[in-house]
């Protein structure tokens, strides 16, 4: 299925969903001991009233069995939700820690939940998934996918608010017809008439980290729509950015440049064993380094489909070169390994992003098969499984 609406839930949501129901059983049961009291007009003693064993007990049950939910509505949670960590091999752990589950029936016959969609390329690994039942049902993350976390949604409408956004309470719909709708998190909070220079200005935001990197902005010129997604699950991964900035003497190319590497290379000299604030100190990039510099960028499955992004840093010079109106002739080495590459979309004429590695499509199982683009499919999807 499609993966942009998708989320995933990961330990935070979930323990603090059942947390929201043992705490509120909690309040509950004290709030009848309170009105027990106040009937037979004793006096209220706290020990006796809150039960602080709803809470251990609570979390405790549903870690042990993995049936999250309601001790006594066992029936109607989910099951299987905390599993025992495979320690078979070490490749088996770490994959076992990236592994997806879709809550459907696994009985059902359907065919559309299972195969690979379009959407998860870069998301979830194609090869590696079980036989049988769950086949296509449950998925491995691939390598460089990321699960965000979730910010707080206020400053970003704040900050639009700022930057000349209509309030939608304010909005005459006569007044400006053609203005665009922003939603925040699938809530419309408002117009603005100028949609270019707004989604230029918080993309600016996003890569100067002023606002998270884990923000989505998606910008629908066709329906005017320009959604803005700050919650938590949402699958995304990073990219590099192509610098589209008119006024750049770099136009056209990646933002990563010579100096980043260099800076990175430099990472290799400062001890390992220090905590980040100390490294930060001694000069440290590191990944986080280059998001915060604007060189990658994350991108979740939503937004991904109004990008446009180019395989390798050499596709990105040779389409440029096409654009300057050179011809480029075809490789005639006659070189058995050179890179299959798919023919050149001469209506591309505007690259946003590249992609960092294709390899990167694979999970953690997948990845360590030596050429797995010589083998036929399902043997890589056996051997991931080994």
């Amino acid at each position: 299925d499609h993966f942009g609406k998708k989320r995933l839930d990961l330990a935070g949501p979930l323990l603090a969903k059942l947390f929201r129901g043992l705490f509120r059983r909690l309040t509950g049961d004290t709030y009848k001991y309170l009105q027990r009291c106040v009937e037979s007009g004793r006096e209220f003693n706290l020990a006796l009233g809150i039960k602080a064993a709803t809470i251990t007990n609570g979390l405790k049950y549903s870690l042990a069995t993995g049936n999250w939910g309601d001790q006594k509505k066992a029936a109607s949670s989910t099951a299987g939700v905390s599993q025992v960590l495979n320690r078979y091999t070490f490749a088996s752990t770490l994959s076992h820690l990236r592994r997806t589950n879709t809550p459907i029936g696994r009985d059902g016959k359907i065919a559309k939940p299972r195969q690979l969609h379009n959407t998860h390329w870069g998301l979830v690994c194609p090869a590696e998934t079980p036989e049988g039942q769950a086949c296509g049902l449950v998925k491995n993350l691939a390598l460089m996918c990321y699960v965000t976390v979730g910010t707080p949604s206020d400053p970003i409408i704040e900050f639009m608010i700022q930057r000349n956004m209509e309030v939608l309470e304010e909005y005459e719909p006569l007044r400006s017809p053609n203005a665009t709708k922003v939603f925040v998190n699938g809530v419309w909070v408002g117009v603005h008439r100028d949609p270019a220079h707004l989604v230029r200005t918080v993309q600016n935001l996003r890569r100067s980290h002023l606002i998270s990197h884990e923000v989505s902005l998606i910008r629908d010129i066709r329906d005017r729509e320009f959604k803005i997604f700050t919650d938590a699950g949402r699958v995304c991964r990073p990219l590099f950015v192509v610098d589209n900035d008119v006024e750049s003497q770099n136009k056209g190319n990646l933002v990563l440049n010579k100096e980043h590497i260099r800076s990175l290379e430099d990472d290799q000299s400062i001890p390992t064993n220090l905590d980040l604030d100390a490294k930060k100190a001694l000069g440290y990039t590191g990944f986080q380094g280059l998001i915060d510099k604007g060189v990658v960028e994350y991108v979740d499955a939503e937004e991904e489909e109004t990008v446009m992004i180019v395989m390798t840093p050499e596709d990105l010079d040779i389409s440029r070169q096409l654009q300057a109106g050179y011809q480029i002739r075809p490789d005639e080495s006659g070189d058995l390994n050179k890179r299959v590459k798919a023919p050149m979309n001469p209506t591309a004429h505007i690259w946003t992003h590249c992609e960092i590695h294709p390899s990167m499509i694979l999970g953690i199982c997948a990845s360590i098969i030596p050429f797995p683009d010589h083998n036929q499919s399902p043997r890589n999807t056996y051997q991931s499984a080994m």
